[in-house]
């Protein structure tokens, strides 16, 4: 098993769930994010005074598939959030020792 963690601009948050769902990703973690990377903020005016926006708005989704999915998984996303400018986000694959249901205590496989 392995877990995933995608970093996405926000906008794109349904497409990829949409995309994922499709191919079979049962569950999944969303939490709103900040951050930034090569993109490195922007600068804006307010009241007059410019001030450097470094930490933009992102999507952070986490899920744990099997080993066999990671692979379909990236290419989704990547079909689903790219945009073609700077700033699309990025993948993350772990690998996941042990996983275990709290409320049955499956675990492994079964728990996923």
């Amino acid at each position: 098993m392995k877990k995933v963690e995608v970093i996405i601009k926000p906008f794109k948050l349904d497409d990829v769930k949409e995309a994922l769902s499709a191919i079979g990703v049962q569950g999944m973690t969303v939490t709103e994010v900040k951050g930034f990377g090569r993109q490195k903020g922007h600068k804006e005016i307010y009241r007059g005074a410019e001030y450097l926006v470094d930490f933009l708005p992102k999507i952070k989704m986490e899920m744990v598939v099997a080993t066999e999915m990671v692979d379909q998984v990236i290419e989704k996303v990547i079909a689903a959030a790219r945009t073609g400018t700077i700033g699309d986000g990025k993948i993350f694959v772990m690998p996941v020792e042990t996983v275990v249901r709290i409320r049955t205590g499956e675990r492994d496989a079964d728990a996923v």
